[in-house]
C-alpha cells in the first residue's frame, strides 16, 4: 500500500470498523474504504465473546482488504481504554553544563523513564504531559531551548497482552499484514480533539460509549489521567427493558424517542410502536428511568474528577464525545445540570463525520497518518 494511505481498525464497545484513508487537503481526509461490524463488545476489562470479536474483525479487515487497489502491509490498530494502563513517570537528567536541548536529550529522557512492565503487559505508546528546564520553566516542547537539567512528566500505554493477542489471532488469516502499530484510543482522541494550545493545561474529555465509557485528563501531548468504566448508554436500555419488561431490542428503540427536555404530566400516556409490537407508557416515567441511568454515568465521572490529584477540576468545563451522544435527546443538558460544571460536545471537525460517534475512528486516522508520514 502506498505510504500515504494507512489501514486502521477502529474497536469501539458496540461496533468494530475498518478504514483505509489517506491525507486530503488543508487536513481533511479521504476515506477509500470502510466496514462496519457490530459484536458483543467488551466490560471490564474483557471481551464478551471472544470469538464473536475475532470474526467481526476479520469480516471488516476482509472488506477493506477485497477493495484495496494495493496490497495491505500494515495496520494501525486503536486500542480501548478498558484494556490499557497508563502509568505516570517523573524524570529528571542533568548535564555537566548547560546545553541546548535536542531531540537526541529527548530520547535519552524517553528511554530512561521507560515503566517496568510485566509479561501481562506491552508498552504500546508514550507522550509527555510536559518538560522543566532548570529554570523552573514548564514547556510542551523543550527543543532548542538552553539548560543545565531536563525533567519530564509522561504518561505510557500498557496494552494488555491478551488483547494483543486476540487481535493478532483474528488478523493472522490475512499473511499480506505484516506489521500492527497499536495506538491508544483515548490518547489519540485528546491529541485530536483539542489543539496544543488548548493542551497547555488540563483539559477533561469524556466518551460516552454503548457499553464502556472513558474519563481522561488531557495535558500537554500526555494522559495525566484516565479511568474506564463499564457503562454507557446501552445500559440505559437495559433499565428500562427490566423496569417496563420489554424486551432489548424494543427498550434500545425507546431511548432513542426521549426527550428529557420535554413537558408533560405524569399521567398522560403515549403510545410507542416498537419492534413491531404497540406500547403504551408515560413519557415523564420513561424521563426519569432514563435520568437515573445518566445519573449513575455522572457519579462515575465524579468519583473521576475527584480521584485526579495534580489539581482540583470540581467546575471545570467537560468535554463528551462518542457513540453515546446524541441517541438521548438533553443527555448533554442533563449532565451539565447534574454535574454543575459546563459540558460540551466535541467531535472531528470534518465534513460529512462531524459527530461525535466518529472521533475515535478519526482520532486514529489522524494519528496513523502522522506516524505513516514520518
Amino acid at each position: 500500500m502506498r505510504n500515504k494511505s494507512v489501514a486502521v481498525l477502529d474497536i469501539r464497545s458496540s461496533e468494530i470498523c475498518a478504514v483505509i484513508a489517506e491525507r486530503g487537503v488543508n487536513n481533511t481526509f479521504i476515506i477509500k474504504s470502510k466496514y462496519s461490524q457490530p459484536y458483543e463488545g467488551y466490560a471490564e476489562g474483557e471481551l464478551l465473546d471472544v470469538n464473536d470479536f475475532i470474526a467481526a474483525v476479520r469480516e471488516v479487515v476482509s472488506g477493506i482488504l477485497n477493495s484495496a487497489d494495493t496490497s495491505v502491509r500494515s495496520i494501525y490498530i486503536g486500542v480501548p481504554c478498558e484494556f490499557i494502563e497508563t502509568v505516570q513517570t517523573d524524570k529528571v537528567i542533568s548535564f555537566q553544563s548547560a546545553q541546548k536541548i535536542s531531540p537526541r536529550h529527548i530520547r535519552n529522557l524517553t528511554s530512561s523513564s521507560l515503566p517496568a512492565c510485566k509479561d501481562d503487559k506491552k508498552i504500546i505508546g508514550q507522550g509527555a504531559l510536559y518538560y522543566v528546564l532548570s529554570d523552573k520553566r514548564r514547556l510542551l516542547n523543550p527543543i532548542g531551548t538552553v539548560s543545565d537539567s531536563l525533567r519530564a512528566r509522561y504518561s505510557f500505554f500498557l496494552c494488555k497482552s491478551s488483547f494483543a493477542d486476540t487481535v493478532e489471532r483474528a488478523l493472522s488469516q490475512f499473511p499480506s499484514i505484516r506489521t500492527y502499530n497499536w495506538l491508544s484510543q483515548n490518547y489519540a482522541e485528546g491529541l485530536y480533539l483539542f489543539g496544543q494550545d488548548d493542551r497547555d493545561g488540563y483539559k477533561i474529555l469524556f466518551d460516552f460509549g454503548f457499553i464502556s465509557s472513558t474519563f481522561s485528563v488531557v495535558c500537554g501531548d500526555g494522559i495525566a489521567f484516565s479511568e474506564a468504566f463499564s457503562v454507557g448508554v446501552g445500559h440505559i436500555a437495559v433499565l428500562l427493558m427490566e423496569a417496563l419488561d420489554i424486551p432489548y431490542e424494543a427498550a434500545s428503540e425507546l431511548i432513542k424517542l426521549i426527550n428529557l427536555n420535554a413537558r408533560d404530566g405524569i399521567s398522560v400516556k403515549e403510545e410507542y410502536n416498537l419492534c413491531g409490537e404497540i406500547y403504551n407508557f408515560s413519557p415523564s416515567e420513561l424521563r426519569e428511568l432514563v435520568r437515573e441511568g445518566l445519573d449513575g454515568v455522572c457519579a462515575m465521572i465524579e468519583t473521576c474528577i475527584q480521584a485526579f490529584a495534580p489539581k482540583d477540576l470540581t467546575g471545570a468545563p467537560i468535554y463528551v464525545t462518542g457513540e453515546g451522544v446524541g441517541i438521548i435527546r438533553g443527555t448533554i443538558e442533563h449532565f451539565s445540570s447534574r454535574l454543575v460544571t459546563p459540558v460540551e460536545v466535541i467531535a472531528p471537525k470534518v465534513p460529512y463525520y462531524d459527530k461525535p460517534r466518529f472521533s475515535s475512528l478519526f482520532s486514529l486516522l489522524s494519528a496513523s497518518l502522522g506516524d505513516a508520514a514520518q
